[in-house]
C-alpha cells in the first residue's frame, strides 16, 4: 500500500449517564478518530484514552502531536506501507502506546478492506459471537446501584463488574450479592485505588465468591500485587500494569495476576494484544477484553479480538446503549442471551454513519497528505 492522507477527526459524545471511577467522572465520550487513506483502500480507528491524563499518561493532544511529528514522518518514509512494517518504523519512539495503536488499527483496517478480510479471521477468532459483560460506575447510593445492576441485568448482560474504591467495596458488593445471587458472574475493578496496607480490608472481598479483584495496586507494581495475591483467594487481574506479552509472561511467572485484562490500545495494537492473549492462553491463565468507554469504532476490533479461544470470561465489550443514546456506527445491540455479534465485513466490519459523525465532530484536520 501507498499512504495518501492521515486525517484526525475530534469527537464528542455524550454518555447517557455519567461514568465514575476512582480516576474521576466521566460525562463525554471526548477523543479522536484516526482516517488513514491508501492507494487501496481507507482505514478507521478510535484513540483510546481522555482529553485529560488522568487514567494514563497518554491524552488526546498529546497524542496528536506524537502522530503528527513523530510517528507519521516515520511511516511516510517506508517504501511499502504495511501493518507488518509499522512496529520497526515507530519503535524508536518510547512509549505512546496509545497513539501508535490508532495509527496500527486504522493501517490495519485498510489493509484488510483492501483484500477482503475480517479482522476477526485475521486475528484467528474462533467464534462469530462473544458474551458482554457490563462495567458499572461508583453510584452516590447503594439503592441506585442496586437499580443500575438489576436493569443490566434485565436488558441480558451475563457479568456485571463493579467500579470500587477505598470507601465504596466491600458493602456495595455485599448488597449486590444479596439482592441477586451467588450465581452472579461478578467482578470489582480498583483501578489501582489501593495500596499493600489495604490487604486485610481486601480480603473481605473473598467471601463473596469475586471472578477478580481487577488492578487493586499501583500499576506496574508487580512485586506489590504478587504480595497481594498471597493473602488473597480471590484472583487479581492485571490491567493498567500490563503494557505488552513480555510484562504478561512476568506478572504470571511472579503470580502477580491469575487473570488477564487485555486492552488493545494499551498494548500498542491488536498485533500485540494477540501476543499477550498467546501468553496467558499458552499458560491456562484467562483472559477478557477491556474497555474504554468506545465508540463503535473501537468496539468492533474489540469485539474481533474476544472471539480468539483464550477469551473464557466475558469482557466489557458491551453494546452500544450501554453508553451511548446515539454511536458513530450501526449500533452493537444484545441478543436475547447477551451475546454481541462479532463484525464479519472486511476489515473492522465497521464505518462511521456519515451524519452521526458529522453532528458529533468538533474538528477534523489533516496530519498527513502526500
Amino acid at each position: 500500500m501507498k499512504l495518501e492522507r492521515v486525517e484526525i477527526v475530534h469527537v464528542a459524545i455524550p454518555l447517557v449517564t455519567p461514568f465514575r471511577t476512582s480516576f474521576g467522572t466521566m460525562t463525554a465520550k471526548d477523543t479522536f478518530l484516526l482516517r488513514v487513506v491508501t492507494d487501496s483502500a481507507e482505514g478507521w480507528s478510535e484513540f483510546a484514552a481522555d482529553p485529560e491524563p488522568l487514567y494514563c499518561s497518554e491524552f488526546v493532544a498529546g497524542a496528536e502531536i506524537v502522530l503528527r511529528d513523530f510517528l507519521l514522518p516515520r511511516v511516510a518514509a517506508l517504501p511499502r506501507l504495511t501493518t507488518a512494517a509499522l512496529a520497526p518504523a515507530m519503535a524508536k519512539i518510547k512509549g505512546h502506546e496509545l497513539a501508535k495503536a490508532a495509527l496500527e488499527t486504522a493501517v490495519l483496517d485498510a489493509e484488510l478492506r483492501g483484500h477482503g478480510m475480517p479482522l476477526a479471521t485475521y486475528l484467528g477468532a474462533v467464534r462469530d459471537r462473544v458474551p458482554a459483560g457490563v462495567s458499572v460506575g461508583i453510584k452516590n447510593s447503594v439503592p441506585e446501584l442496586l437499580d443500575d445492576v438489576g436493569r443490566y441485568l434485565a436488558e441480558g448482560y451475563v457479568r456485571i463488574k463493579l467500579k470500587i474504591e477505598p470507601g465504596w467495596d466491600v458493602e456495595p458488593v455485599r448488597a449486590v450479592r444479596e439482592r441477586f445471587g451467588d450465581d452472579l458472574p461478578l467482578q470489582v475493578d480498583a483501578n489501582t485505588a489501593y495500596t499493600l496496607a489495604d490487604a486485610e480490608h481486601l480480603r473481605r472481598l473473598d467471601a463473596f465468591g469475586l471472578l477478580l479483584v481487577e488492578e487493586p495496586l499501583e500499576e506496574n507494581n508487580l512485586h506489590a500485587h504478587a504480595r497481594l495475591q498471597k493473602r488473597l483467594r480471590t484472583p487479581v487481574c492485571l490491567d493498567e500494569s500490563l503494557h505488552n506479552a513480555r510484562d504478561t509472561a512476568s506478572a504470571i511467572a511472579l503470580d502477580a495476576c491469575r487473570v488477564v485484562n487485555v486492552k488493545p490500545a494499551r498494548v500498542g495494537g491488536y498485533l500485540e494484544a494477540r501476543r499477550v492473549h498467546d501468553v496467558a492462553h499458552a499458560h491456562g491463565v484467562p483472559v477478557w477484553c477491556g474497555g474504554m468507554l468506545e465508540t463503535g469504532i473501537g468496539r468492533a476490533p474489540n469485539l474481533a479480538l474476544a472471539a480468539l479461544p483464550g477469551f473464557t470470561l466475558p469482557g466489557d465489550t458491551s453494546a452500544s446503549s450501554r453508553y451511548f443514546a446515539e454511536d458513530i456506527t450501526e449500533p452493537f445491540v444484545l441478543d436475547a442471551d447477551g451475546h454481541l455479534p462479532v463484525p464479519g465485513g472486511p476489515g473492522i466490519g465497521v464505518a462511521p454513519l456519515p451524519d452521526a459523525l458529522r453532528r458529533f465532530t468538533r474538528a477534523r484536520r489533516d496530519l498527513y497528505r502526500a
